[in-house]
């Protein structure tokens, strides 16, 4: 996936297929993405929230939102990048992630969004 800037703060995803945690056959397809988040202003931000769209290619859509990401509300310095990875479950095997963050900018407190770009989370045997 192409990373995306928002805001001067860099987002990219790298996903995989998760075979040993998949069942195929009774359509549960796991994956795991990493997400990397690059801070590309003078000041430092906090990442406050997350707000996610799972679409998978039998058209059933979950949205998800909640406080920060894993667990954190990571504040990441300027010119630095905060990384953390997570999964999820598909009952197809193709299917797309996009959604956004909720930051604060720590030296002026204003709060601003930053686009989570589409990411597609496909088996290997879909890209043959």
């Amino acid at each position: 996936m192409a990373p995306k800037l928002s805001r001067q703060v860099v987002v990219k995803a790298v996903t995989k297929f998760l075979a040993e945690y998949s069942r195929t056959d009774e359509n549960h397809f796991m994956f795991s993405y990493n997400i990397y988040i690059r801070n590309e202003t003078a000041d430092p931000v906090q990442l406050l929230s997350r707000h996610w769209y799972i679409f998978d290619s039998n058209n059933s859509i979950k949205e998800v939102k909640g406080e920060g990401v894993v667990g954190q509300q990571p504040i990441i310095q300027p010119q630095e990048e905060h990384s953390y990875q997570s999964f999820c479950e598909l009952s197809s095997d193709i299917g797309l992630m996009w959604g956004n963050y909720l930051m604060k900018n720590l030296a002026t407190d204003k709060l601003f969004e930053v686009k989570i770009p589409e990411f597609q989370l496909i088996t290997p045997s879909r890209l043959n």
